[in-house]
């Protein structure tokens, strides 16, 4: 009945020195040795024996635990903490609570004070400390030197639905830049991501992500990535002359990686809380959590500046599509996939037949053909012809010239005709005629 007055740890504590007690009576030990190994006086020892003489067992507790404490919580608000975490943030982590509690219910105790309460009454387990983690990789010094990219498969909105969270942070402050759902991560959402952050950002330097098939070409699964061939997406890293850097391991994207074991902590409770239940909501809110998470978690940089460039004068259109390459055929047809496109006639060229051209697959679902830099055709994802007219024929400055030297006609589309003819690698003659001067 005694020891149900005292916690676990007294009555451990308490068994502890009556066999020291014992030890020392019966002449195993000295005194002086019992009080060492107890870590007390000779004095506080000699009073441990009369207290055990004269009171038993129960003269050996620290009475002290019987006394509360003038810093105690009151048991109200204790019982508020703990049921608040039952019925509404059961799913969330200790830190995340923690923050809860201030934020919206206005309750202000440490962090700690927090999961001890927490695991005390069995709400959450104990976790042992974790071991030394081994020397990291230090940090870019400004902003724009290597970006992060990585997707994260999770039940996000804690139902049967797996789906990825593309996310693109800054290796200098731990910045998001980008962070949606997605139904998959492929070559077309990580596009999609790669060509916001340059939009918004600028041209950055270096690109870390894992050996995934959008990325890179591996010869045998898990092994080196084959430089000599490309991927769409390593395509457009070229043209924006941006460095791809394969990781080989978890541990060597540790910073992606634990910056995503944040979202699966926090993402979804946020979407629970808020009703969230379809990607398009989430994506929608996303926008402006991006905002929240960087002021809790972003780091400031370890030298002013920047690392990014403005990029206004690269179509990203072209750059940020998937390429195919076709030749033209004599009905000025191009078979792609299980559709027939027409190209319309071109003011540079009376027909493109036997011509290679260039199919571009935007991410918005369109279509182009591309002849060197000119759109020739626009088409909607069914295969339909926009309204839109192409881009016109740009006459240069060498075919004005060629132009007023042989008097052709003011006509871009027959100057530069005229310009590849004179041009042309074989040398032979033009098969236009010089225009007869009027009278």
């Amino acid at each position: 009945m005694v020891e149900r007055l005292y916690r676990e740890a007294a009555v451990e504590r308490a068994m502890k020195v009556q066999e020291v007690i014992m030890r020392a009576m019966a002449k195993q030990i000295t005194w002086w040795q019992a009080a060492e190994i107890l870590g007390v006086s000779t004095r506080t020892m000699r009073r441990r024996r009369r207290e055990w003489q004269k009171m038993g067992f129960d003269g050996l507790y620290d009475h002290r635990w019987k006394r509360p404490s003038p810093k105690q919580v009151p048991v109200k608000e204790l019982e508020t903490i703990l049921e608040l975490y039952r019925e509404k943030y059961s799913d969330f982590n200790v830190r995340h609570f923690h923050e809860k509690l201030g934020e919206e219910h206005g309750i202000h105790y440490s962090y700690t004070w927090v999961k001890n309460a927490l695991q005390a009454s069995g709400l959450i387990p104990v976790r042992h400390k974790r071991g030394p983690h081994r020397r990291r990789r230090p940090r870019r010094p400004i902003p724009g030197m290597l970006l992060h990219i990585d997707g994260s498969q999770h039940r996000w909105f804690q139902d049967e639905r797996q789906l990825d969270l593309i996310v693109i942070l800054d290796d200098a402050t731990s910045e998001i830049y980008y962070a949606q759902l997605v139904d998959q991560e492929s070559t077309r959402t990580v596009m999609a991501a790669i060509r916001h952050v340059v939009e918004t950002k600028g041209w950055f330097s270096c690109l870390y992500s894992d050996r995934a098939s959008h990325f890179f070409r591996t010869a045998k699964a898990g092994g080196p990535v084959d430089a000599r061939e490309r991927t769409e997406v390593g395509r457009a890293l070229k043209e924006l002359g941006i460095d791809p850097i394969p990781a080989y391991s978890p541990q060597a994207r540790g910073r992606s990686e634990r910056n995503f074991g944040t979202w699966q902590g926090r993402l979804p409770q946020e979407l629970r809380i808020r009703n969230i239940g379809t990607i398009e909501e989430a994506n929608h809110f996303l926008w402006t959590y991006i905002a929240e998470f960087n002021r809790k978690f972003a780091v400031p940089a370890a030298q002013p500046g920047t690392a990014f460039v403005p990029v206004p004068h690269l179509n990203l259109d072209r750059i940020f599509s998937v390429h195919h390459h076709r030749v033209v055929a004599n009905d000025n047809t191009i078979q792609f996939g299980n559709r027939v496109l027409q190209v319309p006639s071109t003011r540079f060229r009376a027909t493109l037949a036997g011509c290679r051209v260039a199919v571009y697959e935007h991410l918005n679902g369109t279509l182009s053909i591309g002849y060197g830099p000119h759109t020739v055709a626009l088409f909607h994802a069914q295969g339909e012809t926009t309204d839109r007219r192409p881009e016109k024929a740009v006459e240069s400055a060498a075919a004005v010239e060629i132009r007023k030297k042989h008097g052709f006609p003011q006509a871009a589309w027959k100057a530069q005709n005229a310009f590849h003819t004179f041009h042309s690698p074989g040398g032979g003659s033009s098969t236009y005629k010089r225009a007869k001067s009027k009278p």
